[in-house]
């Protein structure tokens, strides 16, 4: 059995642009088998985190380390979806299909594992069709089949429902549930509250790039310790 990549600590982890400090000595460990949900407002430093995370941004203080200090099995057991993810200019097969030859899977064993994904994400019956020209929900949906595919232990997803009517949020989030329940580790940014009660049982609450609050989801929804967590809850603005 392959050991796991997970904890992940964020250890004291800073980062700088432009002369300003936008995460200040965030330290955090994410244990196997959650779903993590970074919450707060806009520009509280979510997307920053977790690309940190996701070693996309490299920190300007502080470290983040994977369980066994692997680098190499960490990069290779992870994946990221964004908010407005990048389809490749080719069919929707040929985009799950690139995204298992990065992996190493043998052509030879990649066409049942994409017809797979695909029937997994409600997509089997676009299969030919370019990626670029479906709507924004099935495009995450692609996002997500692509992602899945590779069996990635620890998933990032940055604000995957931001831009998305009800029911195409509806149909992500029910993906998510999935991916998690077959094994992956969901760490998740979102500022709607609504999805983080129906999606998290762990919460981190950052604040201008403070992390403020660390704590199960039920916790945390019946009484934050923070002003600035009990403010947010509350629907006042913050600032």
């Amino acid at each position: 059995m392959t050991a796991s990549i997970l904890p992940l600590v964020l250890d004291g982890l800073c980062f700088d642009a432009r002369g300003e400090r936008l995460i200040h000595h965030l330290t955090a460990t994410l244990r196997g088998g959650t779903r993590t949900i970074l919450l707060g407002p806009n520009g509280a430093g979510k997307s920053l985190t977790l690309r940190l995370a996701h070693g996309l941004l490299a920190p300007s203080a502080g470290s983040v380390r994977w369980e066994g200090d692997n680098a190499k099995a960490a990069r290779e057991r992870q994946a990221m979806v964004f908010q407005r993810p990048v389809m490749l200019r080719r069919s929707v097969a040929a985009n799950v299909d690139y995204a298992l030859g990065l992996r190493g899977t043998p052509r030879a064993a990649r066409r049942p594992l994409v017809a797979e994904a695909l029937a997994r994400a409600g997509l089997g019956d676009v299969a030919k069709r370019p990626a670029r020209v479906l709507s924004a929900g099935e495009q995450q949906r692609l996002a997500l089949a692509r992602a899945w595919a590779v069996e990635p232990e620890v998933l990032f997803l940055d604000e995957p429902t931001a831009n998305l009517d009800p029911a195409a949020t509806r149909a992500v989030e029910d993906m998510i549930t999935a991916i998690h329940q077959a094994g992956a580790t969901i760490i998740m940014t979102t500022h709607d509250l609504g999805q983080a009660h129906r999606l998290g049982e762990e919460i981190l609450f950052l604040h201008r790039g403070h992390l403020m609050e660390q704590m199960t989801a039920e916790t945390f929804f019946a009484g934050p310790q923070s002003a600035e967590a009990q403010a947010f809850l509350a629907g006042e603005l913050l600032w």
